[in-house]
């Protein structure tokens, strides 16, 4: 497991509680009381660890490489899925996968963001940074969902759109605004879950969303805190300052009413039970869709438009 500063002293337990097994396994030695006290005492701290979390420490619990990915949720939750490639001008994008399945018996589109798990997997999603192509097909993904009325899940997980000239040249601010324009104009429900970094454009071009969720230590900010203490304080040595600041968490955007709810993850994040946390974006998600099926084309669009509208509205 990937170390975070802060987890330091529940990971010295964690391996000291290991190396008492191992020893209680060779020697025959009964030490079942004391394993028992250092788990006690390590399920303690990793309680008041992560019940005062800073935002720069969700920050970092929510780029956790061992966080579930896109494709460990499209495993678990998703039934008969079948990616669909390319968008259909250019090229195919593996850093937005996405396709058809059935979620719990319910056939939908299925798209987001994929980081990798390694280094391989890594260069080839492209650290799960988009380019113009992959909100091409996200858009190509939404037309088809509203033609054959199918409800769209979105997946983010994405420390914003690719950057470079490449995708600057093919139009990078276009395909994100028509992605926009594709979620709020789709005669479909459209469900998404921040499951990681929501970051910039990139994040808000598939989850502009009649229902939009995020897990407990995620975050979803117009810019990283390191390229915002880079603009402000000129150094990104005050990140901290700059996570504080941007008001990025899951709790700070539920009070500011920009998302609809947050989705607990286990003890110690989203990254120690990925199952647990899986499934409760599963459960979450199958709410959701109650909640939204079935529908009526008009209703359902001025509600979305009307959600929208209203952030950041005077009262």
């Amino acid at each position: 497991m990937t170390k975070l500063e802060f987890e330091k002293p529940i990971l010295e337990l964690e391996g000291k509680i290991a190396e008492l097994r191992n020893m209680g396994s060779h020697d025959s030695i009964n030490i079942a009381e004391e394993i028992s006290r250092m788990q006690s005492k390590a399920e303690k701290l990793l309680i008041q660890t992560y019940s005062k979390l800073t935002p720069q420490q969700k920050v970092q619990v929510a780029r956790h490489q061992d966080r579930p990915h896109f494709v460990d949720y499209v495993r678990e939750l998703i039934q008969d899925f079948t990616p669909l490639a390319g968008d259909r001008l250019y090229a195919e994008d593996f850093a937005m996968p996405g396709g058809l399945g059935r979620f719990r018996g319910i056939s939908c589109v299925v798209l987001g963001q994929e980081k990798g798990s390694d280094t391989d997997s890594r260069i080839r999603h492209n650290f799960g940074m988009a380019r113009p192509e992959g909100y091409r097909k996200a858009q190509r993904l939404m037309h088809m969902a509203q033609q054959f009325r199918l409800p769209v899940i979105t997946l983010v997980d994405t420390a914003g759109a690719y950057p470079g000239v490449g995708a600057e040249e093919r139009g990078q601010a276009e395909a994100i605004a028509r992605s926009i324009e594709a979620c709020l104009r789709i005669h479909v429900p459209i469900i998404s879950t921040v499951i990681g970094e929501g970051g910039s454009g990139g994040a808000i071009a598939i989850a502009t969303a009649d229902l939009v969720y995020m897990l407990e230590h995620s975050i979803y900010s117009v810019i990283s805190p390191e390229g915002c203490a880079s603009i402000l304080w000129r150094s990104a040595a005050h990140a901290n300052d700059a996570a504080a600041a941007l008001k990025l968490t899951a709790q700070d955007m539920l009070e500011l009413k920009l998302i609809d709810g947050i989705i607990p993850e286990p003890i110690g994040g989203a990254h120690r039970k990925k199952q647990e946390t899986i499934r409760n974006v599963g459960d979450r998600i199958e709410k959701a869709l109650q909640r939204l099926m079935p529908w009526d084309d008009e209703t359902l669009l001025r509600q979305r438009n009307q959600k929208f509208l209203s952030m950041g509205a005077a009262a």
